[in-house]
């Protein structure tokens, strides 16, 4: 019987891998692997210049996976090979061979490439490669794309409402902000049906881009309509802001999944500096600079010569501008970059049931948990505390003053606390900075407690309030990126879009599920009272005025005075930083970090039982 013949090819740099080709006897199909020569304890296997690095199971006699190490200086992510079970589109086994040659036939596979896992990330965008930088900003750019609904949707639009609605309805209008906590239920259909001639990307992000910028110029036709009538048709209202941001959430699932595979292995951890970047910067322009432009006091104080009664920029005028952006925007991206072609395609049902073996993995359900209840402490802070100011008298004018001055501040802390998460354990950072956000929370409660009681606002009062925003968003920011540096280094990039659309997806939900009740709260606690003027022809009983609707009719239309005296606000903010308190002290602090300490294998879904299974099969 003929032994076995091994043929191997070579290349003469000390990073490059083996192809080695095994011919047995039997008429099985040739595996091929590709074997890096630096190391003989790892096996790594390259889609092609800037893919994901992989760590490949070694077999042994007992089946069992090796361990690997990871450079702790490098968001280099290391992958499980994948299995002989795995099957294609038509329930077909897929045998190493195939998979290892639709990784060769990607364009740009070469093995001159420098596959050193152990190599040191840039310390600084301009010591980033050229190609890593264009597709940084690209990133950005994607990224700055949907924080213009999301700032709009959740910051600018609530704050215009205001006047009109009830905490409790504003309430109601936050769920325009749920599809980016839903997204986990279609993220496997994006990462599954793609075009294999616009690329698997760009499949979905031309066609979404495309979508929203319409909807956007049709809003900007009809948003003094749609604001007028509000308190009346409250859900056709924020039914319509859903669907806006429905379409960015579907775009988010691709982008995450394309900045996966954009930057190069040691420089992945910029993919969450791109995200905090662009994101901060869409959403804070639709609601720190559009608040500000849009105000009629604000516009002509600084920028006028003649007081008019209107703003700078106005919702419909802002709306159509962004809506013509995209669409150039997307022509663009559709003509100028060319997406990386691979021939990998799974299945929707294999990626759901990939994904449902992820969450059924231990860490991950406890990371879940983690992710739900964390932002408890916050709420009434991120969701309130504005409004409440507004409330009391201080002015749209000096808000937009305040979150206008906020905005570099979000910009620049943003950049360096990604560069932060490559000194320190992103887990170690965010628990720090969840600390110092419940210090924020009361920091808050006491600067809308001293509120000048003549309603006055001095250039003292005004200061504190912008420090005390600054302090808040400093310490959301540095969470937000922590978090979104752990994410993108635990995800298993073979399922790039998912894995990563699941963690942020549970992050999103902790913050938007308890939005709704925790405004709710505040106008079931406030206790106010409208009393009728003393010399008054018109004299009427006191009755509630703790709801907006009551309060316009007390003092707009019957002229009497809206007392209050219980303010809900104080003992909602007392409840959710007490609860935060003692969720993070008594859970989220030590789970955190003993997830930190987990070894990047027990993240992946071949640690689970399905996925040992698997393994031992093939």
């Amino acid at each position: 019987m003929a032994s076995p013949i091994i043929s191997t090819i070579t290349h003469n740099t000390r990073s490059s891998p083996r192809i080695t080709t095994s011919h047995t006897h039997s008429h099985r199909n040739t595996d091929i692997e590709l074997e890096p020569l630096f190391d003989q304890s790892e096996e790594y296997d390259s889609d092609d210049s800037m893919a994901r690095t992989r760590r490949a199971a070694r077999d042994s006699k007992d089946g069992s996976i090796s361990n690997g190490k990871m450079n702790s200086s490098s968001a280099v992510e290391f992958r499980r090979k994948v299995s002989h079970n795995d099957v294609d589109d038509e329930g077909n086994h897929i045998s190493s061979a195939a998979q290892t040659a639709a990784l060769l036939e990607r364009e740009s596979f070469t093995l001159d490439d420098d596959h050193d896992a152990n190599k040191d990330a840039s310390t600084s965008f301009s010591d980033l490669p050229r190609q890593d930088q264009r597709n940084f900003l690209l990133l950005v750019l994607l990224y700055f794309l949907q924080g213009v609904p999301m700032g709009l949707a959740m910051g600018s639009v609530p704050f215009l409402l205001k006047d009109h609605l009830s905490y409790g309805e504003i309430g109601v209008f936050t769920l325009a902000s749920y599809p980016y906590s839903m997204k986990l239920l279609w993220s496997p259909i994006v990462d599954a049906i793609w075009s294999r001639r616009m690329g698997r990307r760009k499949s979905w992000i031309v066609p979404i881009q495309t979508i929203s910028s319409v909807a956007l110029i049709w809003l900007g036709a009809n948003a003094k309509t749609l604001m007028e009538e509000a308190s009346q048709r409250l859900y056709f209202f924020t039914f319509v802001f859903f669907s806006l941001v429905m379409l960015c959430a579907t775009q988010d699932i691709a982008v995450d999944g394309w900045a996966l595979t954009l930057l190069s292995p040691e420089n992945l951890s910029y993919a969450s500096t791109a995200q905090t970047v662009g994101l901060t910067a869409g959403q804070f322009l639709s609601f720190t600079v559009f608040l500000a432009f849009q105000n009629p006091a604000f516009s002509n104080r600084w920028f006028r010569s003649k007081d008019l009664d209107y703003g700078i920029f106005t919702l419909g005028g802002y709306l159509t501008f962004w809506g013509w952006v995209y669409l150039v925007v997307t022509i663009g991206l559709a003509i100028l970059k060319k997406e990386e072609k691979t021939l990998t395609r799974d299945s929707i049902g294999s990626v759901y049931k990939t994904m449902w073996r992820v969450m059924k993995l231990k860490h991950v359900q406890t990371f879940i948990i983690i992710h739900l209840i964390s932002k408890i402490g916050f709420q009434a802070n991120d969701g309130v505390t504005n409004l409440k100011l507004l409330d009391k008298g201080f002015s749209q004018e000096n808000m937009a003053l305040t979150v206008l001055i906020d905005f570099p501040f979000e910009i620049g802390l943003g950049y360096y606390a990604g560069k932060w998460c490559a000194n320190f354990p992103p887990m170690k950072l965010w628990m720090w900075a969840f600390v110092g956000r419940l210090v924020a929370a009361c920091l808050a409660h006491i600067t809308v407690w001293i509120f000048p009681s003549d309603g006055t606002v001095e250039t003292g009062y005004l200061l504190v309030v912008i420090a005390s925003h600054i302090f808040s968003t400093f310490t959301s920011t540095v969470m937000f990126v922590a978090v979104s540096a752990f994410h993108a280094k635990i995800a298993d990039p073979e399922i790039g879009g998912t894995y990563m659309t699941l963690l942020a997806t549970v992050s999103n939900l902790g913050g938007t599920f308890p939005r709704i009740f925790v405004l709710k709260m505040v106008d079931a606690f406030t206790v106010a009272t409208c009393t009728p003027p003393e010399k008054t022809a018109n004299p009427f009983e006191p009755f509630s005025c703790a709801l907006e609707a009551e309060k316009h009719r007390c003092t707009k239309d019957l002229g009497g005075s809206c007392t209050i005296s219980r303010d809900g606000y104080y003992i909602t903010n007392i409840m959710c930083v007490v609860l935060g308190a003692l969720t993070f002290w008594m859970y989220i602090k030590p789970a955190a970090t003993r997830l930190s300490a987990l070894p990047l294998k027990a993240w992946r879904e071949a640690s689970g039982d399905a996925g040992r299974a698997g393994m031992r099969a093939a």
